[in-house]
């Protein structure tokens, strides 16, 4: 532990979650950075790879918002399981920073893969609605980091549900076990990645604790050696990936990250059970 209090000395903060996690922007659609990329051979187990060997996952896909004046912001997500079939989790900083404007409209892309952005109204499904804490809300940042976690729910295609097109992952509520090995996936947009193609990170994660980072990380999962950017934000940590439903159990979403190659999960606390709750309810049949 000793070693970890040292490297989160630097304490992960907002400026370095908005330099290299945040939203990635885009100029207009169907752009982004010009050069794909990979990382260098022999790295550490742990270090992202890009694209995520097994192809596209249909249950993780892309998040893409249209913001005031045409800018388009990309982040990542997962269709997780809800009594309406029609539900999307992400981090709350790519729906909306306190005190900065929220994106206008959104869609999901699942399963990914260089789609182009341009495509998006064909290939997504619309955002709905979108689910975040008061606290987050109101909040300031860092403080309001504790509550990085937003729930969207999507429009119906063709009167099916996402979920009855992709499938869903289950999700798991804080505590979390932090002696498992998790995969956490995104699409990271700035370089040596294009924002095309899903990338990922796997270890065994450490839970942050008050001795080993300030309050606003406190319960957070570590990941070292992970070099994902920004565009990643939301991103699934998923446990007992099955390939052949192409899900897990998603126990965080990526939240933060700094230059060094650490990236924090953020766990979903118990409260978090209303929000999911409040997505994923089936409406009334009219009368």
């Amino acid at each position: 532990m000793d070693k970890i209090r040292a490297v989160i000395a630097a304490v992960l903060t907002v400026a370095t979650s908005a330099a290299l996690l945040g939203a990635a922007p885009l100029t207009g659609p169907g752009t982004g950075p010009a050069l794909p990329g990979a990382p260098a051979a022999g790295r550490a187990a742990g270090t992202v790879q890009a694209p995520w060997p097994h192809g596209a996952v249909r249950t993780v896909g892309k998040l893409i918002g249209t913001y005031p004046g045409g800018q388009l912001l990309t982040c990542s997500g997962a269709v997780v399981d809800a009594p309406n079939g029609s539900v999307v989790v992400t981090a709350a900083h790519c729906v909306h920073n306190p005190g900065e404007p929220r994106w206008e409209r959104a869609w999901f892309v699942p399963g990914y893969h260089r789609h182009g952005t341009g495509s998006v109204v064909r290939s997504g499904w619309q955002v709905t609605s979108v689910q975040l804490e008061p606290d987050w809300r109101r909040g300031r940042l860092p403080q309001a980091l504790l509550h990085d976690y937003a729930f969207l729910t999507v429009e119906k295609k063709d009167g099916r549900t996402i979920q009855e097109h992709v499938g869903a992952n289950r999700l798991d509520f804080a505590p979390v076990d932090p002696a498992e090995r998790t995969v956490a996936l995104g699409y990271p947009a700035t370089g040596p990645y294009d924002g095309e193609t899903l990338g990922h990170c796997t270890g065994v994660p450490t839970l942050l604790t008050a001795r080993d980072t300030r309050p606003p990380n406190t319960g957070g999962l570590l990941m070292e050696s992970c070099d994902l950017t920004r565009g990643s934000s939301g991103g699934p940590w998923l446990r007992d990936y099955d390939p052949r439903s192409q899900s897990g159990t998603v126990v965080a979403v990526v939240s933060v990250g700094d230059d060094r190659g650490r990236v924090l999960g953020r766990p979903f606390p118990a409260g978090a059970r209303r929000l999911l709750a409040a997505a994923g309810r089936v409406p009334a049949p009219s009368r």
